[in-house]
């Protein structure tokens, strides 16, 4: 499959607090299915009217321990939750453009979004993920991280002509940890402003 490739950028991951750059908007334990995005819990904001997200059909994310007892930490934990299916589902739609992706991506996420979908011409994605560990931390005012890891063993991009499926390259890890940034813009989504990703950085 290898999902984590496309998303790595050039630069390091910014660990502190990130400034607003003027964009605008470009959320659990349990079974993503694939189904149209659940409403916004209680600690998202009431002002952004978040769009509905549907994920490839033939294919699933399985969100493990995306749940918070603190709401400022779960509304981190339910956009940058949203901005991974966001992803998913752009593969499915082949849209680099997609509006459900820059509504939770800025600056340099929006950018590596964009081409890690367009990566994907001719392709899909089938099978399913698991994405578990979630570590979400506010690092200062409007400012966030939020690192997790993808279990991508069971996950397939397809060719959409030939129906040839591969899975990850032999030799790399279908484990991946992700490393996002984030901040929250004016109508209270955190967006995620840059990505890393390291193959064989779980367990």
């Amino acid at each position: 499959m290898h999902l984590a490739a496309a998303l790595t950028t050039a630069a390091a991951l910014l660990l502190t607090a990130c400034g607003d750059d003027g964009d605008s908007p470009d959320t659990i334990e349990g079974a993503d299915k694939g189904s149209k995005s659940p409403s916004p819990s209680d600690s998202a904001s009431p002002r952004a009217d978040r769009p509905e997200i549907t994920l490839p059909a033939g294919f699933r994310a399985e969100f493990t321990g995306w749940t918070d007892s603190d709401p400022k930490t779960q509304a981190v934990l339910d956009d940058g939750k949203e901005r991974l299916r966001g992803s998913y589902a752009a593969i499915g739609d082949a849209d680099p453009e997609a509006s459900y992706l820059s509504f939770y991506s800025a600056r340099g996420a929006r950018e590596s979004g964009r081409k890690w979908v367009a990566g994907y011409q001719g392709l899909t994605i089938v099978g399913e993920v698991r994405v578990y560990d979630p570590q979400a931390r506010l690092t200062g005012e409007g400012a966030a991280t939020l690192f997790y890891c993808v279990d991508e063993s069971k996950g397939f991009s397809k060719d959409l002509k030939t129906g040839k499926k591969e899975g990850t390259p032999k030799g790399e890890s279908p484990k991946v940890q992700y490393r996002t940034a984030l901040r929250k813009n004016a109508q209270g989504v955190w967006v995620t402003t840059s990505v890393e990703s390291e193959p064989g950085g779980c367990r």
